[in-house]
This record gives C-alpha cells, sequence and structure tokens, in this order.
C-alpha cells in the first residue's frame, strides 16, 4: 500500500490533539465574576474530598436569559484526557442544563445570575478522585468557558512545612515546602514511579510545582527535603480594595463617581519592590462579593468600573503590564492589559466588576508569553502565602491517577 502523507499528518495532528494537555477557557465580556468554590466563603481553586459539594456561580450581562448547560469530564495527572468512560466517574447524567437562575435587582447593570451545585439531582456523585474540567456550553453547543477542579480520598497523611529557602542565595526571597506523606491503609509500590506531586502557592494553578520525586523512602514514608526543587518566589502580599458601599469610598477606594454606571477610582499604587516589607493581611489573590445593605449580594450587588492606576516607568519592548488576580482565573489578557500615560508616567485602566472585597497585583508579560509576578511588587520570605499539596498515586496496572491524599501549610509559621 502506498504510503499517504496527507494521511499521516492528519493522523500526527489528531494524536496531538487528543493527547495534549487540557488548558482552561476563560469567558466573553458578556460573562463576568465567575465563583468557583467548595465549603469556602470566597472563590478559589475548588479542591474537594471525594462526596464534598462543588458550586460553580457566574453573571451573564446581556439579559436574554439565555439557557447554559455544563460537561464535567475526568483527566489525569498531566491534564491529559483520561481512559475512563463517564459511568466509571460520574453517578447520573452530564451535559445537563443550569436550571437555577435569577436576574439582577435594583442596578444599574442588569444581569442574570447563575447557579450549579454538584451534586444535584440530575448529577448525582462524583465517584472517583483525579482531576476534573468542567465545561460550560450555551444552547447553540459554543464553550463559553472552562475551569479545573480536583477531588481527592483522604487516605494518606500529608505533612506540610514552609522553610526559608536553604540556598542562601535566595534565602530573603523564597520558600521551600518540605512534604511527608504516609499511609496506614495504602501501601506505595514502586513509589518513585507511582507517586506524583503537585504544590500549589495561593490557588494559582499557573505557577504550581509538578512531578516531584520523593527524595527518602523510610518504611512506607515518602519525605522531600529539597534545597532548590519545591521552592516558590515568596512574593509580597496581595493588594486589595473593597467598594460593597456604592455611596461613599471604602478600603482602597479614593473616591466614587455615578455616570452610566458606578466609577471607583482606586488610590495610585506604586512599586513595592525596592521598599521594605509591610504586613498587610490579605486573603492571597481571591475575591468575595459583598454588598451593604443587601438581603443578597448575588443579584443584589451592582457592577462597577474600577480604575486602576500605577505609577510606573515604561517597560521594556514588546512588555505589557496587568492586573492579576482570581477574578479573572489569573489570566493576562487584553482584558487586564494597563496603557501607559507618559504625561503621568503612569499606568492605567479599568475593569467592570462586581461589588465587593479583591485582591490583586500587578505583573508584568514579557514578549515570549511568560509573566514575571514579582517584578514590580517584589520577593520577600516574610510573606504570608497558603501551600496545597496534592499526592497523586497510579498502582500498578491502574486505568487512572488518583489523588490519595491533600496537606495544606502557611508561610506565617515559617522556620529556618
Amino acid at each position: 500500500m502506498a504510503f499517504n502523507v496527507k494521511q499521516f499528518l492528519i493522523f500526527v495532528f489528531i494524536t496531538t490533539s487528543v493527547f495534549s494537555q487540557v488548558e482552561e477557557i476563560n469567558p466573553t465580556e458578556e460573562i463576568k465574576t465567575i465563583t468557583f468554590k467548595g465549603d469556602t466563603p470566597e472563590s478559589q481553586l475548588p479542591i474537594l474530598k471525594l462526596g464534598e459539594y462543588l458550586i460553580l456561580e457566574f453573571d451573564v450581562l446581556n439579559g436574554n436569559e439565555d439557557d447554559y448547560y455544563y460537561e464535567i469530564k475526568h483527566y489525569n495527572y498531566d491534564w491529559t484526557p483520561s481512559v475512563l468512560v463517564q459511568a466509571e466517574y460520574l453517578k447520573g447524567f452530564n451535559e445537563q442544563r443550569i436550571r437555577i437562575w435569577n436576574n439582577s435587582f435594583n442596578t444599574y447593570q442588569m444581569y442574570s445570575h447563575f447557579t450549579l451545585t454538584i451534586p444535584n439531582e440530575q448529577t448525582q456523585a462524583i465517584t472517583k478522585s483525579g482531576n476534573y474540567l468542567i465545561t460550560i456550553y450555551n444552547e447553540d453547543d459554543e464553550i463559553e468557558f472552562t475551569r479545573k477542579f480536583m477531588v481527592f480520598e483522604d487516605i494518606a497523611n500529608v505533612g506540610v512545612a514552609i522553610r526559608r529557602s536553604r540556598d542562601v542565595s535566595e534565602i530573603k526571597d523564597k520558600h521551600t515546602v518540605d512534604i511527608a506523606i504516609n499511609s496506614s491503609t495504602l501501601r506505595f509500590n514502586n513509589p518513585l514511579e507511582t507517586v506524583r506531586t503537585v504544590i500549589i502557592q495561593n490557588n494559582n494553578l499557573r505557577t504550581a510545582i509538578k512531578n516531584i520525586k520523593p527524595q527518602y523512602l523510610l518504611g512506607n514514608e515518602l519525605q522531600y527535603r529539597y534545597v532548590k526543587g519545591t521552592s516558590f518566589y515568596a512574593g509580597n502580599e496581595y493588594l486589595y480594595f473593597e467598594n460593597k458601599d456604592l455611596r461613599g469610598a471604602n478600603t482602597g477606594v479614593q473616591f466614587i463617581e455615578l455616570k452610566e454606571l458606578y466609577n471607583s477610582y482606586l488610590y495610585r499604587n506604586s512599586p513595592r519592590v525596592d521598599r521594605d516589607y509591610t504586613y498587610n493581611p490579605d486573603i492571597n489573590g481571591n475575591f468575595l462579593i459583598t454588598a451593604l445593605d443587601t438581603d443578597n449580594p448575588t443579584i443584589e450587588a451592582d457592577y462597577t468600573q474600577v480604575h486602576f492606576t500605577l505609577e510606573l516607568n515604561k517597560v521594556k519592548k514588546g512588555q505589557t503590564v496587568h492586573v492579576y488576580g482570581n477574578f479573572n482565573n489569573y489570566a493576562v489578557d487584553e482584558s487586564t492589559q494597563l496603557t501607559y500615560y507618559s504625561d503621568e508616567n503612569t499606568y492605567e485602566g479599568k475593569l467592570l466588576l462586581k461589588q465587593g472585597f479583591y485582591s490583586y497585583k500587578y505583573v508584568i508579560k514579557n514578549e515570549d508569553g511568560s509573566i514575571d509576578e514579582n517584578a514590580i511588587s517584589g520577593n520577600f520570605h516574610q510573606t504570608e502565602n497558603s501551600y496545597i499539596v496534592l499526592v497523586y498515586y497510579t498502582d500498578l496496572g491502574a486505568r487512572y491517577d488518583r489523588i490519595v491524599g491533600f496537606g495544606e501549610g502557611n508561610s506565617i509559621n515559617l522556620t529556618n
């Protein structure tokens, strides 16, 4: 049979597409305020114990009362598609319509608020641990956005200790995460090949450290005490503002104007990279929707144009400056890009945000697409950061990657 180059190239393209890592899709401008959480008050990366509930909420600003649908899929440790079929990881139905929604009440910006809780009458349970992706479709089967979440089994103990960097040259700038994993019910077979970890700083998957091997095997305990392999730049405390009251300035807000919508003008910010560290309690990049004198802020909180101003010399050619936080899933795109004004030597921009409490910081995007998170805010070992460790286990002959343990630590208890 003759070799067909065209068929071969098509096969290679399909194979690469099918087995490539899945990336999250951020929504269009009409969808705002995606809150994704478990049993936490503020929105953050959902990491659930098997059997716990999951809540996804979002606003649609077009006022059309459209229908939206969801689909949940299981993925491997490296976010390639799992071989499991739906019936193996989900009890009930998938690809269902979101049935709970309400229109906004007494707001300048009209919107519809959608709420999805898992489990529900249609999707009764997630039955396997591991990585998951939820996709939201519109009624034309077009993808509106996707979000990742994880489900774990609590069968391994994960000890997490946060220390200053063991590398003396980085001791002022970095944190190191030490890990100890053991289990009374699970024996780790060939752990150098079957056990993998993910370490997440401040609920941000984009900066996670992955696939670190255990250094020491003490019986059934796995220990990780790396010099560099598990170290993170410490960064600085997030900036924040609160605009729950639109009749007067709040924390971080200098003044408010009412035009077609409310406009909240924040105080000017300046780089902190060359300043001394100042303790400033934050919520590590997360956000919380709240509004004063309302019974239900999910539909009674209004939207405001939030104006950001950063005093900063013009960055290098090809670099751009962005506002960064969980409010847009740490995306760095045109919607968060600030504009440079030479007469004021400032970067300025505005974002349409729902009333609430927001953590944010300024980052630089380089010409190659990489992000320098701390070029503007600096790195200080005193910074309070939260760390999560997920332990994946793929036993010999297993068909999917389980998450068998969850541990967390905080640098507020930093040790040398």
